[in-house]
């Protein structure tokens, strides 16, 4: 099994509308092909972990990188893997910006995240929060 954790910028804002109209699609298409992942946006960026077979992910990976609506998509962590760390989420997902009765993204993102086991993982999504909170 392959993870792979990228971030990217999108080309004009994506309306909360636009956004869950993406979600959707991309949790049907996900588990289809048996990706797993998380998906935190603050603002015009984004970082998202896929984890799934190989051949998926990258094929995933490049769908979206073919996205118009995304630039300066840069891969920041490619890795064999034994175990999932989101296996039960076709996609989940955290917006930034608001703050949810739960807390502040930041607080949300490390409750999501705290049972994974790799640090450096979870410190690209903590600190990913942290930056785009507000965003």
């Amino acid at each position: 099994m392959l993870r792979l954790i990228y971030i990217s910028t999108t080309r004009a804002p994506v309306s909360p509308a636009e956004l869950d109209g993406i979600l959707a699609v991309s949790r049907r298409n996900n588990a289809r092909v048996g990706v797993t992942g998380l998906l935190v946006a603050g603002g015009r960026r984004f970082l998202q972990a896929l984890e799934g077979p190989q051949d998926a992910v990258a094929e995933t990976f490049a769908r979206i990188g073919r996205d118009p609506r995304h630039f300066a998509v840069v891969t920041l962590r490619r890795d064999a893997i034994d175990a999932r760390a989101f296996p039960d989420w076709t996609m989940g997902y955290q917006r930034g910006g608001a703050i949810g009765a739960a807390g502040s993204l930041s607080a949300i993102v490390a409750a999501l995240t705290s049972e994974i086991a790799d640090p450096s993982v979870r410190a690209y999504f903590t600190g990913f929060a942290e930056v785009n909170a507000a965003a």
